[in-house]
This record gives C-alpha cells, sequence and structure tokens, in this order.
C-alpha cells in the first residue's frame, strides 16, 4: 500500500489505502476523492500573446464519519501531498477535527444496493484535446481576434480572444465498497471584441465554442465573426420607457430561467422551506409546454459522469413534465432529511460535504423557429444579456438588469440597455407562451428561445 502512496501511479489503489487508514483510525465510514488534471490557458491581445499558462495539479480529499449516539460526526480534510507521511496527515487530521464536531442525525452514507456506475464509453475524454502545438492554440487565439477586429470598421478594441484546454482524472471511493474513476477532457476559443458608434459609446460582447475534442470546435474565424455580429448589433443602444410587454429571452440568457428551476427544486431549498416549490409536487409549476429535465447520462454531455459525488450512478430526472412539478433534486443528505432517496445530484470539491449538483440541465425545445417566436411579437424585449443575480426562491420576485433588442412588429428595430425586467417566477414559468426550437448545448444547462409574457420592462 505504501508503494502505490510512493510511486502514485494507481489512484485507486491510493484511494483504498486512505479509506484503510481512516477506518483503522477510528472512523465508522469514509469517503475518499482524488483529482488530478493538466491546464493550458492563453490570451492574446490585438495579437500579442497576454498570457500563457500550462500547469498541472493533483488533491486528495478524504470525508470521515463517526457513529455516535443519534447520527454521525462529519469531518473532511484535502491535501496535495500524496507521500505516506502526507497521507497520514490527512488521515489524522480528518478523524481528529470529526471527534469535536456536532452530532449530525442525517449524515450517512447512501445503502450499499445504491451505488453504481454507468457502463461504456460516455465520450468525456479524447486524447487530441493536446492535440495543436502550443504555437498553433496561440494561432487559433489570434485568429478568431483578427477575424472580429476585421469584420467592421467600427470594431476598434479587443478585449482579447483565448484558448483554453483541460484534462482531468476523478476517482471516488468508499469504506463500503464503491471505487470508480473517469477521465474527462475540455477546450474552447473566445473572442471578445470592442465596438465604438457614432456618439462614441463603446460596447463589447463576446463568442465562444467549446467541445471535449479539438477537433468540433468551431472554426477561429466564426468565433470571431460571431463575436464582431454580437457586438456591433449593440450599437447606439437607447433606453425604453417603462412599460408591460413581453420579454423573448435568447438561448443563451434563457438557461438562467432553467437554472432557477434546478435551483427551486433542489432538496436544501426544499427543506428549509426556502424554495417557491416547497410543498408542491404534483402541482402545476408552469405552462403546459415546460418540461424541464436533468440528464447526467447524454453521451459527451458536459455534464455527464458516470457516477456522481456520492458513487451512486448518474440518472435522467424529470424536474417538470408539461408543466407540473414531478422531481426535487436531491443527493443522500437531502433525500433522508425529506425522507426521499437520492436523485443522483450529489456534488463536491476535494474537501466538505457533499452538495447538489446538476448533469446536463435543460429545457426541452419546442416545435417553432426563433424567427417565428419574433414575428409573432408586436412591442417586446429580445433580451441578449442579463446582469446580476435578481431571484429571490422564497417568494419568487425576479429583477436583473439587461440589455437588448428592441422588437417592433414582429423585427429587431434598434438595441436597448440600461434597462430592468421584473416579475416573479412563479408568474413568469406559467407565462411561457412560445419556446423555440432551438436548443443547442454550449455548456451543462441549455435552453431554446423562450417568450414570456406580462414582464415589467423598467427604463427612462
Amino acid at each position: 500500500m505504501s508503494a502505490a502512496v510512493e510511486t502514485q501511479t494507481n489512484l485507486q489503489e491510493l484511494a483504498e489505502f486512505v479509506l484503510a487508514r481512516a477506518l483503522l483510525n477510528g472512523a465508522s465510514d469514509a469517503e475518499v476523492t482524488i483529482r488530478q488534471g493538466d491546464e493550458f490557458s492563453t490570451t492574446v491581445r490585438m495579437g500579442e500573446v497576454e498570457t500563457l499558462k500550462e500547469s498541472g495539479s493533483r488533491g486528495v480529499g478524504l470525508r470521515v464519519l463517526m457513529k455516535a449516539e443519534g447520527g454521525y460526526r462529519v469531518a473532511s480534510t484535502s491535501s496535495s501531498d500524496f507521500t505516506p507521511d502526507g497521507i497520514e496527515y490527512l488521515v489524522q487530521g480528518a478523524v481528529g477535527l470529526a471527534q469535536v464536531t456536532s452530532v449530525d442525525p442525517f449524515a450517512g452514507l447512501a445503502e450499499e444496493s445504491e451505488f453504481g456506475k454507468l457502463s461504456g464509453d460516455l465520450g468525456l475524454y479524447r486524447e487530441d484535446v493536446y492535440s495543436l502545438p502550443i504555437e498553433e492554440r496561440i494561432a487559433w487565439a489570434r485568429r478568431a481576434e483578427a477575424a472580429a477586429m476585421g469584420a467592421d470598421t467600427r470594431i476598434v478594441n479587443s478585449d482579447g480572444a483565448g484558448f483554453d484546454a483541460t484534462t482531468g482524472r476523478r476517482v471516488f471511493a468508499n469504506s463500503r465498497g464503491f471505487v470508480g474513476e473517469y477521465q474527462w477532457s475540455y477546450c474552447s476559443i473566445a473572442a471578445s471584441p470592442i465596438a465604438q458608434g457614432t456618439n462614441g459609446e463603446m460596447q463589447r460582447d463576446y463568442w465562444y465554442s467549446q467541445a471535449r475534442s479539438s477537433g468540433n470546435l468551431e472554426q477561429p474565424e466564426d468565433v470571431g465573426r460571431e463575436a464582431a455580429r454580437r457586438t456591433l448589433r449593440m450599437l447606439d443602444a437607447r433606453r425604453v420607457p417603462t412599460q408591460e410587454a413581453p420579454v423573448i429571452f435568447a438561448p443563451e440568457v434563457a438557461r438562467g430561467l432553467v437554472g432557477a428551476v434546478f435551483d427551486a427544486a433542489a432538496g436544501d431549498a426544499i427543506y428549509r422551506g426556502a424554495s417557491i416549490f416547497a410543498g408542491r409536487l404534483g402541482e402545476t409549476v408552469a405552462a403546459e409546454a415546460v418540461t424541464v429535465v436533468d440528464d447526467g447520462t447524454m453521451p459527451g454531455g458536459f455534464g455527464t459522469s458516470p457516477f456522481d459525488a456520492e458513487g451512486l450512478p448518474s440518472r435522467r430526472t424529470v424536474i417538470v413534465e408539461r408543466g407540473v412539478l414531478k422531481n426535487y433534486i436531491l443527493n443522500t443528505y437531502a433525500g433522508k432529511k425529506l425522507g426521499m432517496k437520492s436523485t443522483g445530484n450529489a456534488g463536491r470539491g476535494l474537501a466538505g460535504n457533499p452538495y447538489l449538483d446538476a448533469g446536463n440541465l435543460f429545457l426541452e425545445a419546442g416545435s417553432q423557429p426563433p424567427e417565428e417566436i419574433l414575428r409573432g411579437v408586436e412591442r417586446g424585449l429580445y433580451v441578449t444579456r442579463m446582469l446580476g443575480q435578481g431571484v429571490n426562491l422564497v417568494t419568487g420576485d425576479y429583477s436583473r438588469g439587461a440589455a437588448g433588442l428592441w422588437i417592433e412588429n414582429g423585427e429587431l428595430a434598434y438595441p436597448v440597455h440600461e434597462i430592468t425586467i421584473a416579475g416573479n417566477l412563479r408568474e413568469m414559468l406559467r407565462n411561457i407562451t412560445a419556446i423555440g426550437s432551438d436548443l443547442v448545448f454550449r455548456g451543462s444547462t441549455a435552453a431554446p428561445t423562450l417568450r414570456v409574457d406580462g414582464m415589467t420592462i423598467a427604463g427612462a
């Protein structure tokens, strides 16, 4: 076992060794998380390399549970020191901390029958993520920025363009027999140009592409040109009078609404009574066309994994189905608090208790092209950018700064900024009157174009 610690070549053996040491030192149960990975990042601005970073990291985290009258005492520690002395210090620290923590009646691992993992290739790791030489990764960032800068003479500056690549490996094991591991890869390219309008006003926006494989990235020129288009359309923006009108959320901001649904359905908010969804399972909470799904099993998805952070197999959970709240989102702890079973949504860092985390979270696409949704609005707002955090899950009150394009007679007329959109999440979900067909995953949370009626737009 000590050889496994010293050579650091078999992370599963290392995890099992740490577990054994924890149990030998008095832990009733224990969980070990090990992560290691490599990261590359470069940023260019006005053609010159501004940042260049290449690094590796690794860490081991231990969470111990000590049986006590009425529940468990729980503590966790983490370290980047994989030597025998480092591991011993990690174990002794966790056990020592657990001895002085308070007893939690809901703490504890899942039942052995619940542990498991998805089999087969889930498309999470591709070796070619680092296939481009460093010089070419920098060149890709330069190409994206050059395409943005060359798109229009009104593009006068740049916030930069970048190329990132990451690979990682995760091992998780617990004292009840679960051991699992997987690898992932990720790369992205982005550009953020700055444009100047006729009145000297400056506007900036961005665009990006990300993929598990560098071969699936969009071409840097396409990324740069799209970033320029999005920036230019906001030039000479104005404010609009305060009014009530339909709001169309572009996909890149509509996913924020989907995230609010997830947060409202999260078990920790439910058992605290701090959610508009508390006590509403089986009730209608949204328009009939709305179905929200969390799916950690989608091959290649940015939120996919074979198992969650507690060793339960990832799964597909329908949160809202045709407007009806079907499930809460739970890890083992939240499930015990509510007298329910985990939905396989545990996440965690190296240290600390598991938290609730999404897989691939999305609102199912509708049948209407986004252009058709726009044509159906006589006067309204097409939101392309949101500012700040403004959702109160207890009351549902929603208020956020916004910018976008004003709609007149079904067409995008002119850019608007310095406005606030407000409503109540309860009503907003019921007032979704159109859902676009343009669902595209550019991250682990996605949504199509959404129309929400009856919102207040606070402007001039």
